[in-house]
């Protein structure tokens, strides 16, 4: 019961959106405001998705959970139903429902960040601290990499 609470509490005063094509459009452009390339989260089949302003608590609800093969990192990516974090800009922090394969282990991945834009690196970090950086490149929609081909 508690827990229904805390939830509903984190959501109060949301700005809420729903079907594939209206969360598709907030979740890319979430992404962008916060600094992030738009393939860093590709959720599937998007039903809802919410923020909350004031406490950068954002989450984004899918019709079921997928894995998604990450090419330039070599990395394999589960989605949960929901996945929550709370943003800021260049920042996802408290993240829920994200686990990368390493080895042959699921871990969680709790944390986003890319702590130098100059560096064109994303790091991401563990519940254990233990993370790893990867080029921000490597999550550039198709898009993305034309454009930035474009503008050198």
């Amino acid at each position: 019961m508690s827990s229904t609470k805390s939830v509903e509490g984190e959501r109060a005063g949301a700005e809420i959106v729903y079907g594939a094509e209206e969360c598709h459009r907030h979740s890319i452009e979430l992404l962008e405001e916060l600094g992030f390339p738009k393939g860093v989260l590709p959720l599937q089949d998007l039903e809802e998705c919410g923020r909350v302003r004031e406490t950068g608590f954002v989450w984004m609800k899918q019709k079921a959970p997928c894995e998604h093969f990450f090419v330039g990192t070599n990395t394999k990516v589960s989605y949960a139903i929901e996945v929550t974090a709370y943003v800021e800009k260049l920042k996802m922090k408290k993240m829920t429902g994200v686990k990368s394969k390493q080895m042959f282990l699921w871990v969680p991945i709790t944390e986003m960040s890319i702590e130098d834009p100059e560096s064109k690196k994303i790091y991401f970090k563990t519940p254990m601290g233990i993370g790893k950086s990867f080029p921000i490149t490597a999550f550039m929609t198709d898009e993305e990499k034309q454009q930035k081909q474009l503008e050198q």
